[in-house]
């Protein structure tokens, strides 16, 4: 796909994506107007929609229309920005900045910030549960479901930020820098594709287990990627404060083998991931282009 066609499409759902969450976090309960508000602040302040373009980009491939693609673009988003609030917090990696803005224990404070992300992970898989916009089998909701939970425990991106965590200080080898790369980060984004999937009825056999593949590959690609630009990147160009992993002595790619082979390592798990596409055809185009994109991101 050339690439001002992948920007037409990618923009046609980032504003259809934008409108959907919107209307998601419009809750009502003036009694709780305050944890409303940062919630909002927080999901509606910007960032790349990776995930949800992921959502898309994999169901569209597999015939879903975007009606049917919103619920686990809109779930999987929000489970990520209740990530992003309680990994800023004080009592995780203390940031003052968020997509270029305070992050929302500053905006708000730390207790409003905690119930926010709390209430984010709640809404989520509120939203998820609901049966699907023409969808004929009942089930797919609890496919999607378990998918999203198995993502963020403790064999996923909990359990990735606990190793991280505890992690802090220690000179991790390789393999394990990638084990958590891939719970924390890499599996989020790898439901992420696969809940496209499921909305499409794509929940099991050969295409179900390639683009899983794909998607624990641009996973890990994207958090290498991450962890480069948390070097080679300015504060204003990525959106939060660069430099931040060296200062707390965090494993990452760069600090155990360099960035020389920190970029040589994301590439050959972008090349992974096109090789996990290559047996789908043409229809999964964009989701290669979004690959290119993972890896040649400046924030």
């Amino acid at each position: 796909m050339n690439d001002t066609a992948f920007e037409a499409r990618v923009a046609g759902w980032r504003t259809r994506f934008e409108r959907v969450l919107d209307q998601a976090l419009a809750l009502p309960d003036a009694a709780t107007a305050r944890l409303r508000d940062a919630m909002r602040y927080s999901a509606l302040g910007g960032g790349k929609r990776l995930r949800p373009l992921l959502v898309y980009a994999t169901g569209s491939a597999f015939g879903a229309p975007p009606d049917r693609l919103d619920a686990p673009a809109t779930a999987v988003e929000m489970i990520h920005v209740y990530s992003l609030i309680h990994d800023d917090l004080p009592a995780m990696d203390d940031d003052d900045l968020r997509r270029g803005r305070p992050t929302c224990h500053r905006a708000f404070d730390e207790p409003t910030a905690l119930l926010a992300g709390d209430a984010l992970q709640a809404h989520a898989f509120e939203v998820l549960s609901r049966p699907a916009t023409g969808a004929a089998d009942a089930s797919v909701p609890l496919a999607m479901i378990r998918v999203l939970a198995e993502a963020i425990g403790t064999s996923g991106m909990a359990g990735g930020q606990a190793i991280d965590l505890e992690s802090i200080g220690c000179a991790l080898d390789l393999p394990a820098v990638e084990n958590m790369h891939r719970r924390k980060t890499g599996a989020l984004i790898r439901a992420s594709v696969l809940l496209g999937a499921i909305a499409a009825g794509v929940c099991a056999g050969a295409r179900y287990e390639a683009l899983a593949r794909y998607g624990a590959e641009i996973g890990l690609a994207f958090q290498i990627q991450d962890d480069i630009l948390d070097v080679e990147g300015s504060t204003e160009q990525i959106g939060k404060t660069s430099g931040a992993d060296a200062v707390r002595d965090k494993p990452t790619y760069p600090s155990r083998v360099g960035l020389a082979e920190a970029h040589r390592l994301a590439l050959a798990a972008h090349d992974r991931a096109l090789a996990a596409l290559a047996t789908l055809g043409e229809a999964t185009a964009t989701l290669e282009s979004l690959a290119h994109y993972v890896v040649r991101r400046e924030r």
